[in-house]
């Protein structure tokens, strides 16, 4: 047939296309997969990439243009060449099969990448209601095959995708309720603001990226999620306003403990003060910190008070250790110079001069800490001198041993006159008793006397 131009056209009818066929002699570019298909979602059978075949082993054109196709069912017309010879209109007609059976692959990759199988079993079947009208020539009846194979299957990877799609909706629901429980953790317990804090923001952006969950259960999950993110902030924000409040009252307390400071800050009573500023900066401590900027400041400003104080103390301290030095080698001049002190060469001299060494002691001063017992040990060893020798004299000088042995002596006396009274009276044995008394009391007075001398 030729149109009102002269061209050589096929008739009858034209071939039906489904979405996205290609047009005749165009290239043929697949649909990219919208996911690699795991091994379930794979098609039984190769994906056939179609090829230029021979299209005389499966129909002819007569020498008048008529154009028939071989089926399984016996040859039939399917349509007339006019704008050539019979070998260009079997290539024309060969051409159209290709185009027809390279949609076929095109449902086979979509089957096998995992598209949607609804849509490929529908293409299938309007591709399979075509073929019997279809104007081509090739194997027709394995292109009714390979669609009825893809509609077959497109059953089967229907199934599956619902099994995916359902297990993918649990794991990402069991994800969600696991962050929401997290959350909820988080806004319960956590003190960690800032990882808490952006932990949860992790969570929002997480949650965002699951898909697939049904709405209802999602909307709850969500509803868990806020209510939660809620309590947090809230807990939070409390948080910092106790915060802030403490820091007012810290800053507050640190001001009245800086006022104290610079009072004391020109007292002299090195030890007392010393004390006090020891109890304010305790105290300091325990007020816990103002706002940062104001805590340095009043820091600062305590600090200085305290230095003022305590570099007065370390200037009067140096001033007393160098007084000290100078009073120890004063006591030490003070001993050399009295270190003649014999209480053997007059007890009495020895007990002046002794009073006089204290006296001038005493008056010298203090000397420093690390000097005391060497120089005070020298003082004691004349003190014990003096003592010593004056103890002596005492025991040597005893009144009461003395009076004692006078008492011994005068019983001896009394003794010895009765012994002569008794004598002159003829009576032998009362003199004889009575000196024997005597001679017994004689010698404890002697005992007593010599007890007095040997001191």
């Amino acid at each position: 047939m030729t149109d009102s131009n002269g061209t050589a056209k096929a008739s009858p009818g034209k071939m039906p296309r489904s979405s996205g066929a290609p047009k005749p002699g165009g290239s043929i570019q697949p649909p990219k997969p919208h996911a690699t298909p795991g091994p379930a979602q794979q098609h039984p059978h190769p994906v056939v990439v179609p090829t230029v075949t021979d299209p005389s082993a499966w129909g002819r054109v007569d020498d008048d243009g008529t154009a028939w196709v071989k089926t399984a069912e016996g040859e039939r017309q399917v349509g007339s060449w006019q704008a050539g010879d019979a070998a260009e209109g079997l290539a024309h007609f060969g051409r159209r099969f290709d185009d027809l059976a390279t949609e076929v692959a095109l449902l086979e990759a979509r089957l096998a990448a995992g598209a949607d199988a609804r849509k490929t079993k529908a293409a299938a079947v309007a591709l399979a209601e075509s073929l019997p009208t279809a104007a081509v020539i090739g194997d027709i009846d394995g292109l009714a095959k390979r669609l009825d194979a893809i509609a077959e299957h497109s059953e089967e990877a229907a199934a599956h995708a619902k099994e995916e799609k359902d297990r993918a909706r649990h794991e990402h629901t069991e994800r969600k309720e696991a962050l929401c429980a997290e959350a909820e953790k988080i806004a319960a317990e956590s003190t960690q603001w800032k990882s808490a804090g952006d932990r949860l923001r992790e969570i929002l952006d997480e949650w965002k990226s699951i898909r697939g969950v049904d709405r209802k259960v999602d909307d709850a999950l969500w509803k868990r999620y806020s209510k939660a993110r809620e309590a947090f902030n809230r807990r939070r924000g409390a948080h910092f306003a106790e915060l802030d409040r403490e820091r007012a009252a810290a800053k507050t307390r640190k001001e009245e403990l800086c006022v104290r400071a610079e009072e004391l800050s020109g007292s002299t009573d090195w030890v007392g003060t010393a004390s006090v500023f020891r109890d304010l900066l305790a105290e300091w401590k325990a007020a816990g910190r103002a706002p940062r900027e104001a805590d340095e400041a009043l820091w600062r400003r305590f600090k200085s008070a305290q230095d003022v104080f305590f570099a007065a103390r370390n200037a009067a301290v140096t001033e007393r250790d160098a007084e000290f030095e100078h009073n120890a080698t004063a006591k030490e001049e003070l001993l050399h110079s009295y270190d003649h002190i014999d209480p053997a060469n007059g007890l009495e001299a020895a007990r002046a001069s002794l009073r006089e060494l204290q006296d001038k002691w005493d008056a010298i001063g203090k000397v420093p800490r690390e000097r005391i017992q060497e120089l005070e040990g020298k003082l004691r060893a004349i003190e014990k001198r003096v003592r010593d020798a004056a103890d002596d004299q005492w025991r040597r000088t005893d009144p009461e041993a003395m009076a004692r042995a006078a008492q011994f002596r005068e019983r001896v006396a009394q003794f010895e006159e009765q012994a002569a009274k008794a004598q002159a009276a003829g009576k032998a044995r009362d003199a004889e008793k009575a000196l024997e008394q005597a001679k017994q009391w004689r010698e404890w007075a002697e005992a007593a006397e010599g007890a007095v001398t040997n001191r």
